[in-house]
């Protein structure tokens, strides 16, 4: 790897249930190990400093890791955040190695070339900052605006994220830099988030004509179930999950919206329907 260039990247965990590390370890094309082990594209190896979850050793030689990413290599790391940051009492809702996390998230977030908010705890808050959110709990972009730290950031949502939305992020990055990412007005990439679960859901058809199931077994657009597809910004219709085998509405449950800024709070009750006036498409005669 003499002409490789490295990328290291520190992925620090916060308030999240680590459901989004398990799903993008996950990644099948490419498997996780290729991505970590080998050159992610010609050229380019990311070097993963720090990962709770995966890495092998603990304690003070692994916090030290985080000491020397803020120390030597200022600028010149990706700081992966996961999950939601607690900041009641001094941020005594959340610690790593005794030191609360959001302290961790400030000084490392400084330090880092981009930010890259991973889940939707970490884009927006998501559960740990539902009602009545006693830990004080942020996303990564309003904690770091709250903070004054102007690092570039990327938001990546989903409870979970598709692996294929990380895996496409940072691949982006790597050919044409920050730069060649297209965000939409919350920081989400366009080409992974670009368009409403509602345009592609194969149960569309059913919609326009004004076919809604009653039961969650039924035939016919699951509006009235309380999905959330007419609201929600992702591409799960066409990706869909555990490497394409299907997604939510194709297993008959309703979308419930969580790559949006609102969820969960906003997003429910789930299994209600969305009030007409928040539709953002027409919804058209229901006596069809």
């Amino acid at each position: 790897m003499g002409n490789t260039r490295e990328l290291p990247v520190v992925w620090l965990q916060t308030a999240t249930c680590s459901g989004c590390s398990v799903s993008v370890l996950n990644a099948v094309s490419p498997r996780i190990s290729d991505l970590l082990l080998e050159e992610v594209l010609p050229g380019h190896h990311i070097n993963l400093r720090f990962q709770a979850t995966v890495m092998a050793g603990s304690g003070e030689p692994v916090l030290e890791v985080l000491a020397e990413a803020k120390r030597e290599r200022k600028g010149g790391y990706v700081l992966i955040v996961e999950g939601s940051v607690p900041t009641k009492e001094d941020g005594a809702f959340g610690t790593l190695g005794e030191v609360p996390m959001c302290e961790h998230v400030t000084s490392l977030a400084e330090a880092a070339m981009a930010v890259l908010a991973l889940g939707t705890c970490a884009s927006y808050g998501g559960i740990f900052a539902a009602a009545p959110n006693p830990g004080g709990c942020l996303g990564v972009p309003r904690f770091l605006a709250d903070q004054g730290i102007g690092t570039p950031i990327v938001s990546i949502p989903g409870c979970p994220p598709h692996p294929d939305w990380f895996v496409g992020t940072v691949a982006t990055v790597l050919l044409g830099g920050l730069g060649a990412l297209d965000l939409d007005e919350v920081g989400r990439p366009k080409r992974f988030f670009g368009r409403l679960i509602h345009e592609n859901c194969p149960r569309r058809a059913c919609f326009d004509e004004g076919k809604f199931a009653k039961h969650l077994s039924d035939e016919g657009c699951l509006y009235e179930m309380g999905c959330k597809g007419t609201i929600t910004h992702a591409d799960c219709p066409l990706r869909r999950w555990n490497n394409g085998v299907n997604w939510v509405i194709g297993s008959g449950a309703p979308c419930n919206g969580c790559t949006e800024p609102g969820f969960p709070d906003l997003i429910s009750p789930f299994y209600e329907r969305i009030p007409e006036e928040s539709l953002l498409v027409p919804l058209p005669n229901k006596e069809g």
